[in-house]
Protein backbone atom coordinates (compact mmCIF):
# COMPACT_ATOMS: atom_id res chain seq x y z
CA UNK A 1 0.00 0.00 0.00
CA UNK A 2 1.48 4.07 -0.88
CA UNK A 3 2.11 6.01 1.28
CA UNK A 4 -0.28 8.99 0.94
CA UNK A 5 -3.44 6.13 1.17
CA UNK A 6 -1.39 4.48 4.54
CA UNK A 7 -1.48 8.06 5.57
CA UNK A 8 -5.12 8.82 4.61
CA UNK A 9 -6.16 5.80 6.57
CA UNK A 10 -4.29 5.99 9.43
CA UNK A 11 -5.42 9.84 10.18
CA UNK A 12 -9.03 8.41 9.67
CA UNK A 13 -8.23 5.92 12.33
CA UNK A 14 -6.46 8.10 14.59
CA UNK A 15 -8.80 11.13 14.57
CA UNK A 16 -11.61 7.73 15.33
CA UNK A 17 -9.56 6.86 18.54
CA UNK A 18 -8.66 10.23 19.61
CA UNK A 19 -5.17 9.83 19.17
CA UNK A 20 -3.46 13.12 17.82
CA UNK A 21 -1.79 13.30 14.53
CA UNK A 22 1.36 14.79 16.01
CA UNK A 23 2.27 11.30 17.22
CA UNK A 24 3.23 10.27 13.45
CA UNK A 25 6.06 12.83 13.49
CA UNK A 26 6.55 14.09 16.70
CA UNK A 27 9.80 12.30 18.12
CA UNK A 28 9.33 11.40 22.22
CA UNK A 29 11.35 14.02 23.48
CA UNK A 30 13.12 17.11 22.10
CA UNK A 31 16.93 15.34 23.50
CA UNK A 32 18.67 13.28 22.17
CA UNK A 33 19.00 10.20 24.35
CA UNK A 34 20.34 6.76 22.97
CA UNK A 35 18.63 3.66 24.20
CA UNK A 36 19.03 -0.05 23.73
CA UNK A 37 15.78 -2.09 22.12
CA UNK A 38 16.47 -5.55 22.41
CA UNK A 39 13.88 -7.75 19.76
CA UNK A 40 14.48 -11.34 21.12
CA UNK A 41 13.79 -14.68 18.78
CA UNK A 42 10.54 -15.05 17.70
CA UNK A 43 9.16 -11.95 19.18
CA UNK A 44 5.21 -11.07 18.19
CA UNK A 45 5.65 -7.33 16.81
CA UNK A 46 3.47 -5.77 19.87
CA UNK A 47 6.01 -7.22 22.06
CA UNK A 48 8.70 -4.92 20.27
CA UNK A 49 6.42 -2.00 20.36
CA UNK A 50 6.06 -2.29 24.20
CA UNK A 51 9.59 -2.61 24.58
CA UNK A 52 10.09 0.65 22.33
CA UNK A 53 7.37 2.52 24.00
CA UNK A 54 8.86 1.32 27.64
CA UNK A 55 12.59 2.02 26.59
CA UNK A 56 10.70 6.18 25.74
CA UNK A 57 12.02 6.20 21.87
CA UNK A 58 7.80 5.94 20.92
CA UNK A 59 5.66 7.50 22.00
CA UNK A 60 2.81 4.60 21.58
CA UNK A 61 3.31 1.17 21.60
CA UNK A 62 -0.35 0.68 19.69
CA UNK A 63 1.00 3.37 16.61
CA UNK A 64 4.00 1.99 16.14
CA UNK A 65 2.09 -1.66 15.52
CA UNK A 66 -0.11 -0.09 13.59
CA UNK A 67 2.06 1.96 11.54
CA UNK A 68 4.60 -1.21 11.05
CA UNK A 69 1.47 -3.56 9.59
CA UNK A 70 0.91 -0.82 6.88
CA UNK A 71 4.42 -0.91 6.27
CA UNK A 72 4.77 -4.36 6.42
CA UNK A 73 7.44 -4.77 8.95
CA UNK A 74 5.42 -6.72 11.40
CA UNK A 75 7.73 -10.18 10.77
CA UNK A 76 11.10 -11.54 10.90
CA UNK A 77 12.40 -8.66 12.21
CA UNK A 78 16.14 -9.13 13.00
CA UNK A 79 17.23 -10.72 16.21
CA UNK A 80 19.15 -8.27 18.22
CA UNK A 81 19.65 -4.95 20.22
CA UNK A 82 19.16 -1.67 18.30
CA UNK A 83 20.74 1.49 19.25
CA UNK A 84 17.61 4.02 18.67
CA UNK A 85 17.15 7.39 20.24
CA UNK A 86 14.36 9.80 21.75
CA UNK A 87 14.72 12.44 18.68
CA UNK A 88 13.78 9.38 16.07
CA UNK A 89 10.15 10.14 14.89
CA UNK A 90 7.92 6.22 15.04
CA UNK A 91 8.52 5.97 11.58
CA UNK A 92 12.46 6.38 11.86
CA UNK A 93 12.13 3.57 14.79
CA UNK A 94 10.68 1.37 11.93
CA UNK A 95 13.06 1.81 9.34
CA UNK A 96 16.34 1.09 11.76
CA UNK A 97 14.20 -1.88 12.60
CA UNK A 98 13.84 -2.59 9.14
CA UNK A 99 17.20 -2.11 8.29
CA UNK A 100 18.39 -5.21 10.79
CA UNK A 101 21.17 -2.77 11.96
CA UNK A 102 21.96 -4.58 14.83
CA UNK A 103 24.78 -3.76 17.87
CA UNK A 104 27.30 -5.78 16.97
CA UNK A 105 30.73 -6.40 18.26
CA UNK A 106 34.04 -6.73 16.50
CA UNK A 107 36.47 -9.41 17.26
CA UNK A 108 39.62 -10.18 15.59
CA UNK A 109 40.90 -13.56 16.14
CA UNK A 110 44.34 -14.09 15.33
CA UNK A 111 46.27 -17.09 14.23
CA UNK A 112 47.59 -19.40 16.93
CA UNK A 113 45.10 -18.07 19.59
CA UNK A 114 44.06 -20.38 22.67
CA UNK A 115 40.54 -20.65 23.22
CA UNK A 116 41.73 -19.16 26.51
CA UNK A 117 43.00 -16.34 24.78
CA UNK A 118 40.20 -15.72 22.32
CA UNK A 119 37.69 -15.87 25.93
CA UNK A 120 39.51 -12.53 27.21
CA UNK A 121 38.70 -10.84 23.33
CA UNK A 122 35.67 -11.58 23.98
CA UNK A 123 35.14 -10.21 27.51
CA UNK A 124 36.97 -6.87 26.53
CA UNK A 125 34.96 -6.31 24.17
CA UNK A 126 32.19 -6.81 26.23
CA UNK A 127 30.62 -9.70 24.10
CA UNK A 128 30.55 -12.43 27.19
CA UNK A 129 32.61 -13.69 29.73
CA UNK A 130 35.63 -15.72 29.26
CA UNK A 131 34.64 -17.80 31.70
CA UNK A 132 31.31 -18.93 30.07
CA UNK A 133 32.73 -18.95 26.75
CA UNK A 134 35.68 -21.57 28.12
CA UNK A 135 32.29 -23.42 29.41
CA UNK A 136 31.02 -24.25 26.14
CA UNK A 137 33.72 -24.86 24.49
CA UNK A 138 35.07 -27.47 26.75
CA UNK A 139 31.56 -28.71 26.86
CA UNK A 140 32.33 -32.18 25.15
CA UNK A 141 28.82 -32.92 24.61
CA UNK A 142 28.39 -29.16 22.56
CA UNK A 143 31.79 -30.18 20.97
CA UNK A 144 30.80 -33.99 19.57
CA UNK A 145 27.27 -32.01 18.50
CA UNK A 146 29.48 -29.41 15.95
CA UNK A 147 32.04 -31.63 15.24
CA UNK A 148 30.11 -34.72 14.97
CA UNK A 149 33.35 -37.18 16.09
CA UNK A 150 34.28 -37.50 20.11
CA UNK A 151 35.88 -34.41 21.39
CA UNK A 152 36.73 -33.08 25.17
CA UNK A 153 36.79 -29.23 23.52
CA UNK A 154 36.57 -27.27 20.46
CA UNK A 155 40.06 -26.14 20.78
CA UNK A 156 42.20 -26.24 17.68
CA UNK A 157 38.59 -25.16 15.51
CA UNK A 158 37.82 -22.16 16.48
CA UNK A 159 39.09 -20.55 13.20
CA UNK A 160 41.07 -17.67 13.33
CA UNK A 161 38.86 -14.29 11.40
CA UNK A 162 37.31 -11.37 11.74
CA UNK A 163 33.47 -11.91 13.42
CA UNK A 164 30.71 -9.81 14.48
CA UNK A 165 28.83 -10.68 16.97
CA UNK A 166 25.10 -9.39 17.43
CA UNK A 167 24.84 -7.83 21.14
CA UNK A 168 22.83 -10.22 22.83
CA UNK A 169 23.51 -13.28 20.90
CA UNK A 170 23.75 -16.49 22.86
CA UNK A 171 27.62 -17.68 23.11
CA UNK A 172 27.23 -20.72 21.86
CA UNK A 173 26.06 -19.60 18.30
CA UNK A 174 29.29 -17.26 17.80
CA UNK A 175 31.53 -20.74 18.59
CA UNK A 176 28.88 -22.43 15.82
CA UNK A 177 30.06 -19.37 13.68
CA UNK A 178 33.10 -19.72 14.48
CA UNK A 179 33.23 -23.54 13.88
CA UNK A 180 31.40 -23.28 10.81
CA UNK A 181 34.19 -20.70 9.53
CA UNK A 182 36.70 -23.58 10.37
CA UNK A 183 34.41 -26.48 8.28
CA UNK A 184 34.84 -24.01 4.83
CA UNK A 185 38.66 -23.72 5.32
CA UNK A 186 39.14 -27.42 6.15
CA UNK A 187 37.51 -28.93 2.63
CA UNK A 188 36.57 -32.48 1.82
CA UNK A 189 39.81 -32.58 -0.44
CA UNK A 190 42.00 -31.94 2.91
CA UNK A 191 40.10 -34.24 4.92
CA UNK A 192 41.16 -36.82 1.35
CA UNK A 193 45.14 -36.25 1.59
CA UNK A 194 45.13 -36.52 5.38
CA UNK A 195 43.64 -39.76 5.68
CA UNK A 196 46.53 -40.61 2.40
CA UNK A 197 48.46 -39.69 5.20
CA UNK A 198 47.17 -41.92 7.29
CA UNK A 199 45.95 -38.89 9.94
CA UNK A 200 42.41 -37.62 10.56
CA UNK A 201 41.16 -34.27 11.18
CA UNK A 202 41.96 -34.03 14.23
CA UNK A 203 45.34 -34.92 14.41
CA UNK A 204 46.18 -32.20 11.41
CA UNK A 205 44.65 -29.90 13.49
CA UNK A 206 46.41 -30.81 16.40
CA UNK A 207 49.91 -30.63 14.52
CA UNK A 208 48.31 -27.58 12.83
CA UNK A 209 48.49 -25.69 16.09
CA UNK A 210 51.60 -26.46 16.91
CA UNK A 211 53.41 -25.66 13.58
CA UNK A 212 51.33 -22.52 14.39
CA UNK A 213 52.54 -21.48 17.22
CA UNK A 214 55.93 -22.57 16.68
CA UNK A 215 56.88 -19.84 14.00
CA UNK A 216 54.74 -17.04 12.03
CA UNK A 217 57.22 -16.59 9.34
CA UNK A 218 55.27 -18.22 6.60
CA UNK A 219 57.79 -19.90 5.01
CA UNK A 220 58.47 -21.82 7.22
CA UNK A 221 55.49 -23.85 8.18
CA UNK A 222 56.36 -26.27 5.69
CA UNK A 223 59.65 -26.74 6.96
CA UNK A 224 58.20 -26.90 10.52
CA UNK A 225 55.99 -29.41 9.21
CA UNK A 226 58.59 -31.82 7.69
CA UNK A 227 60.53 -31.82 10.73
CA UNK A 228 57.71 -33.31 13.15
CA UNK A 229 56.56 -35.39 10.02
CA UNK A 230 59.87 -36.69 10.62
CA UNK A 231 60.28 -37.08 13.82
CA UNK A 232 56.68 -38.74 14.42
CA UNK A 233 57.23 -41.39 11.33
CA UNK A 234 61.09 -41.96 13.17
CA UNK A 235 59.49 -42.23 16.39
CA UNK A 236 61.09 -39.36 17.68
CA UNK A 237 59.51 -37.19 20.66
CA UNK A 238 58.49 -33.47 19.05
CA UNK A 239 59.82 -31.86 21.69
CA UNK A 240 58.10 -28.90 20.81
CA UNK A 241 57.99 -26.09 23.83
CA UNK A 242 54.42 -24.65 23.45
CA UNK A 243 52.73 -28.04 23.76
CA UNK A 244 54.81 -27.83 27.54
CA UNK A 245 53.60 -24.03 27.66
CA UNK A 246 50.18 -25.27 26.82
CA UNK A 247 50.12 -27.59 29.83
CA UNK A 248 51.28 -25.58 32.48
CA UNK A 249 48.40 -23.37 31.16
CA UNK A 250 46.06 -25.72 31.80
CA UNK A 251 47.46 -26.47 35.14
CA UNK A 252 47.52 -22.75 35.75
CA UNK A 253 51.04 -23.14 36.46
CA UNK A 254 52.28 -20.92 33.37
CA UNK A 255 53.64 -17.09 34.25
CA UNK A 256 55.01 -16.37 30.98
CA UNK A 257 58.53 -17.95 31.11
CA UNK A 258 59.70 -21.61 30.46
CA UNK A 259 62.03 -22.60 32.04
CA UNK A 260 64.20 -25.69 32.03
CA UNK A 261 62.53 -27.55 34.53
CA UNK A 262 59.33 -26.99 33.28
CA UNK A 263 60.03 -29.96 30.27
CA UNK A 264 59.41 -32.73 33.32
CA UNK A 265 55.96 -30.82 33.92
CA UNK A 266 53.54 -34.02 33.76
CA UNK A 267 51.59 -32.95 31.22
CA UNK A 268 49.85 -34.99 28.77
CA UNK A 269 50.70 -32.41 26.31
CA UNK A 270 54.28 -32.34 27.29
CA UNK A 271 55.86 -33.58 24.19
CA UNK A 272 59.21 -33.78 25.83
CA UNK A 273 57.86 -36.42 27.77
CA UNK A 274 55.47 -38.08 25.66
CA UNK A 275 55.94 -39.45 21.89
CA UNK A 276 53.68 -38.61 19.08
CA UNK A 277 50.69 -36.09 19.18
CA UNK A 278 49.51 -34.43 22.17
CA UNK A 279 45.85 -35.60 23.14
CA UNK A 280 44.49 -32.41 20.92
CA UNK A 281 44.97 -29.36 19.65
CA UNK A 282 47.36 -26.39 21.73
CA UNK A 283 45.92 -23.36 19.66
CA UNK A 284 43.68 -22.74 16.93
CA UNK A 285 45.65 -22.67 13.45
CA UNK A 286 44.73 -20.98 10.35
CA UNK A 287 44.65 -21.80 7.43
CA UNK A 288 48.37 -21.94 6.10
CA UNK A 289 49.26 -24.08 8.96
CA UNK A 290 46.78 -26.65 8.31
CA UNK A 291 47.50 -26.41 4.85
CA UNK A 292 50.99 -26.93 6.13
CA UNK A 293 50.69 -30.03 8.19
CA UNK A 294 48.94 -31.85 5.30
CA UNK A 295 51.42 -30.84 2.82
CA UNK A 296 55.08 -30.56 4.82
CA UNK A 297 58.40 -29.65 2.68
CA UNK A 298 60.30 -32.35 1.33
CA UNK A 299 63.33 -32.52 3.56
CA UNK A 300 64.75 -34.45 5.71
CA UNK A 301 65.04 -31.62 8.77
CA UNK A 302 64.64 -33.65 12.21
CA UNK A 303 65.33 -30.35 14.21
CA UNK A 304 65.52 -26.71 14.23
CA UNK A 305 66.32 -23.72 17.12
CA UNK A 306 65.52 -20.34 17.10
CA UNK A 307 68.04 -17.77 15.20
CA UNK A 308 66.03 -15.04 17.62
CA UNK A 309 65.13 -12.84 14.66
CA UNK A 310 61.51 -14.94 14.02
CA UNK A 311 63.32 -17.69 11.90
CA UNK A 312 64.85 -20.82 12.47
CA UNK A 313 67.80 -22.54 11.15
CA UNK A 314 67.20 -26.27 10.03
CA UNK A 315 69.22 -29.02 10.83
CA UNK A 316 69.74 -32.93 9.92
CA UNK A 317 71.68 -34.17 12.25
CA UNK A 318 72.20 -33.55 16.15
CA UNK A 319 75.80 -32.63 15.59
CA UNK A 320 74.69 -29.77 13.39
CA UNK A 321 71.94 -29.38 15.62
CA UNK A 322 74.22 -28.90 18.61
CA UNK A 323 76.92 -26.49 16.87
CA UNK A 324 73.20 -23.90 15.76
CA UNK A 325 72.15 -24.46 19.37
CA UNK A 326 75.82 -22.71 20.45
CA UNK A 327 75.67 -20.15 17.80
CA UNK A 328 72.36 -18.70 18.14
CA UNK A 329 71.44 -19.30 21.81
CA UNK A 330 75.01 -19.16 23.38
CA UNK A 331 73.38 -15.71 24.95
CA UNK A 332 69.84 -17.70 26.57
CA UNK A 333 69.22 -17.92 29.79
CA UNK A 334 71.07 -21.05 31.63
CA UNK A 335 67.75 -21.76 33.30
CA UNK A 336 65.55 -21.53 29.73
CA UNK A 337 65.64 -24.33 26.76
CA UNK A 338 67.91 -23.90 24.62
CA UNK A 339 65.85 -24.57 21.58
CA UNK A 340 63.02 -26.29 20.03
CA UNK A 341 62.60 -30.05 18.92
CA UNK A 342 65.37 -30.47 19.69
Amino acid sequence: MKRPLVLFTLLALLLVGGIHLSLLFTPPSAKREWREVEVPVGAPFQEIARRAEEAGVVRSQHLMTLLARYEGITRNVRRGVYALHTRMTVWDVLEALKSGKVIEYQVVVPEGYTAGQIGRLLEEVGFTERKTFLRWVRDPAFAESLLGVPAKSLEGFLFPDTYYFPKGEPVEQAIQQMVRRYREVFTPQWLAEAEAMGMTEPQVVTLASIIERETGTPEERPLVSAVFHNRLRKGMPLQADPTVIYGLILAGAFDGNLLKEDLRHPSPYNTYRHKGLPPGPIANPGKAALEAALRPAKVSYLYFVSKNDSTHYFSETLREHNRAVAKYQSRASPSKPKGEAS
